[in-house]
């Protein structure tokens, strides 16, 4: 795990904020210049800090108006199986986020699509297809509260989005 200093951080929460920032906006907002900002996002990018740029898509405004989350439990519990049936799980586009979990499913599956046919298509065409699958339970969401926030950084306080102060106050304190 690479060592993040208060400007890393500082970096970071500032591009979570806006990935489109211009670097001499992000290097006066966290009192660097601009060519040692750059530097630093550029190592945040190659170390793998920073996995990428994307647009925060609505949903429901591009028609994708379901999302549900799968419960997975798989048989064969041993390494090659769960590998095997992540690196399937993984090639599903519309499996947006997929963790391992504890407790009575062995992982849980974001899926993301129009309505309830296409998730049935899902369903019964790919994930029931998946690997080592022996259960499979469906939740779905009613309301859309928060999707995709800010990480909390240590050591900044509060997230970007929360704060009604200056987030970077506290790292310039010392």
């Amino acid at each position: 795990m690479p060592k993040l200093d208060a400007f890393d951080l500082a970096i970071l929460s500032n591009l979570q904020e806006n990935g489109r920032a211009a670097n001499v906006d992000i290097a006066e907002a966290v009192h660097l210049s601009p060519s040692p900002c750059l530097r630093r996002i550029r190592n945040l990018e190659e170390e793998g800090v920073i996995r990428g740029y994307r647009a925060d898509i609505d949903r429901t405004k591009v028609g994708l108006g379901l999302t549900v989350f799968v419960e997975m439990k798989v048989g064969g519990h041993n390494k090659e199986s769960a590998n095997r049936f992540q690196e399937v799980l993984a090639e599903v586009p519309e499996v947006i986020s997929c963790f391992m979990i504890s407790g009575s499913a062995d992982f849980l599956a974001e899926v993301v699509v129009e309505d309830l046919p296409a998730y049935e298509r899902v369903l019964t065409d790919k994930l029931l297809t998946l690997p080592f699958v022996v259960d499979i339970r469906s939740n779905f969401a009613i309301r859309t509260v928060k999707t995709a926030g800010p990480l909390k950084l240590p050591g900044t306080g509060e997230s970007v989005r929360k704060s009604s102060s200056d987030p970077f106050e506290e790292l310039f304190k010392k």
